[in-house]
């Protein structure tokens, strides 16, 4: 939005930092006005870079944000009004005849191997290969498929839609459900999974839903594999305290309080795991995330992690909590990353449908 010939010192900047990446071109965004765009063309005709797209200022379409960064877009009303509007740019705003055939263009022509001085952690498996998961010793409870809980409102929004449709290749019925609406849980759940988000925005309301404390305090009692990360724990915690100061009563499964206004906490961790329940066993290690303002005290008496730092030699502390059937962290997964802890929480899952004896139909 400020740049005009500097705009020249930036790309040619990034072109020749890597010498094996192929800059195909740019897309000039936020561009103010028509002699705004004629200065960012005259600069970077002289390095002969072509110019894939031209998106002006869309001062209508621009997200909120605030402590966490981007409101969630399950907040905003005017969701499908953008979408729309984007669209338009889209459709508008690009130059397809040279976008095209760049998208067609064999992957493996373009994207050079990685130098022998960079590691990459583990990725996820490709969409057609089986994932790699620990063979069970009872093969006949494959075949149950659970029903899984998974939280979705506006207080609790943070997934991968894609880690979400492998634990479906893993026999995975999601049932959505509502913590600030609804009461209890839907019927004949298996398993509870309470992902990220931003409870503390909507503390009152979930500290006001006393029905479903109570109803989850007798399914958890009862044995019913829970797992909750960041906003998840938050809301499983003892008390929630906002970010003005006022204390609000959580769920209470947690022995810990949450309070916001602590300094950010953001960065990829490696996790190894503590605790000889927890889902990542002890000396195996996930990668994971952390991303919160708020902090838990106490901290948990026999921690799931022994956190490191990616770009780190050193410990990064000890976190994550299991609570009889409850493992909750600050730590976010990416179930295709770690596909065999995703596989040993389903398995949990489907285990306790067995002792529950509900006999939902098997898998087909």
């Amino acid at each position: 939005s400020r740049l005009s010939r500097s705009v020249l010192a930036l790309v040619h900047g990034y072109r020749s930092l890597d010498p094996a990446l192929t800059l195909a071109g740019v897309v000039l965004n936020r561009v103010g006005s028509d002699r705004h765009l004629e200065l960012l063309q005259d600069a970077l005709h002289t390095v002969d870079m072509p110019i894939l797209g031209v998106l002006r200022r869309q001062h209508e379409i621009t997200l909120p944000d605030r402590h966490l960064g981007l409101v969630p877009t399950a907040e905003l009303p005017q969701l499908q009004d953008y979408l729309d509007r984007l669209a338009h740019l889209g459709q508008t705003g690009f130059d397809w005849e040279r976008l095209r055939p760049l998208m067609t263009v064999d992957r493996a022509t373009v994207i050079p191997s990685p130098s022998p001085a960079m590691t990459i952690p583990q990725t996820a498996p490709t969409p057609d290969l089986p994932c790699p998961v620990a063979s069970d010793p009872i093969p006949s409870i494959r075949q149950i498929r659970p029903r899984l809980a998974v939280a979705q409102d506006a207080a609790f929004s943070f997934y991968y839609a894609d880690a979400l449709e492998l634990m479906g290749q893993l026999g995975v019925e999601w049932v959505p459900w509502s913590p600030l609406r609804d009461e209890s849980l839907p019927e004949a759940i298996d398993g509870l999974y309470l992902g990220g988000g931003f409870p503390e925005m909507f503390a009152p309301t979930l500290a006001a839903n006393l029905p479903l404390h109570r109803h989850l305090h007798r399914r958890i009692a009862a044995g019913l594999p829970t797992y909750a990360e960041c906003g998840g724990l938050m809301y499983l915690a003892q008390s929630l305290t906002d970010l003005s100061g006022q204390a609000w009563p959580m769920v209470g499964i947690l022995p810990t309080r949450v309070g916001m206004g602590h300094p950010l906490t953001v960065g990829y961790r490696q996790a190894r795991g503590l605790h000889p329940d927890g889902l990542v066993p002890p000396s195996a290690s996930v990668w994971g995330h952390e991303f919160h303002h708020s902090q838990a005290s106490p901290p948990p008496p026999q921690p799931l992690y022994a956190l490191r730092r990616y770009d780190a030699d050193h410990s990064h502390g000890q976190e994550g909590w299991r609570v009889g059937s409850v493992q909750a962290s600050y730590l976010h997964l990416h179930w295709a990353g770690c596909p065999e802890v995703a596989q040993r929480f389903v398995d949990r899952c489907r285990h306790h449908r067995q002792r529950q004896n509900w006999g939902h139909p098997p898998l087909p």
